[in-house]
């Protein structure tokens, strides 16, 4: 039954081989992020194991899955969604790393939820909005050396382990390139800056993955690619 989503995982991967060549990077280093939104426990389930990673949008519906899933399977969850204060201490429950912390106020939050039983350096990225479009969450590139800073110095117990961006809502692959690139360069003055190593680049989806790889990604969130259409949620 889920034989599809077996051989979509291999054309992927060879995907993946081919950009990093093309670039001269290694594919080993490229982390392969199933995006189970909506998506049955069977076919993640079916996937687990062919993938570096799962990624969900949304807390409950993670915490849902998470209920059922076998404890023996230690396949990371990462939150790729928007995240409302109100659900932040659930978030630290559900998922081993959240991609997407965009203001101080929300790291504060969860670092105040760390306190309370002093775990220290859960893993997080913090979201940069490269495209600059309004309905995209994300902090702005030009405030980005600042909300790191203030994240290391009042956040002791979070570690901030990479960037991640959604790509511009356009089929201007130019302008998608301009995107990766930019979150790209920007790491690396974060990384002088801070001399944090930021190792991971959380960008590139089912339609402009191999163009992400291209310019530096070391995590791609493939979703419909791998799983196909997302089930319809019934009201």
């Amino acid at each position: 039954m889920v034989d599809f989503i077996d051989q979509n995982i291999i054309d992927i991967r060879e995907k993946i081989r081919s950009a990093a060549k093309r670039s001269g990077l290694d594919p080993a280093e490229i982390k392969l992020m199933g995006v189970s939104k909506t998506q049955p426990i069977e076919y993640m389930l079916s996937a687990a194991a062919k993938l570096d990673m799962l990624g969900e949008n949304r807390v409950q519906e993670a915490a849902d899955k998470r209920l059922k899933w076998p404890s023996e399977d230690k396949t990371p969850w990462h939150l790729i969604g928007h995240l409302q204060r109100n659900k932040a201490r659930k978030a630290l429950e559900v998922f081993d790393l959240i991609e997407t912390v965009d203001s101080l106020d929300l790291a504060r939050m969860l670092d105040r939820i760390l306190a309370e039983t002093d775990d220290h350096g859960f893993p997080i990225y913090i979201e940069i909005n490269m495209s600059g479009e309004l309905t995209k969450s994300g902090a702005v590139p030009q405030e980005a050396a600042s909300l790191l800073e203030r994240v290391m110095r009042y956040c002791p117990r979070l570690s901030v382990e990479g960037l991640m961006t959604i790509g511009p809502n356009t089929d201007d692959s130019g302008e998608i390139r301009k995107a990766f690139e930019g979150l790209r360069l920007l790491r690396d003055n974060l990384r002088s800056f801070s001399g944090l190593p930021l190792r991971d680049l959380s960008m590139g989806m089912s339609s402009d993955y191999e163009i992400a790889i291209e310019e530096g990604s070391t995590i791609v969130r493939i979703g419909t690619g791998i799983f196909g259409s997302r089930p319809k949620i019934q009201s």
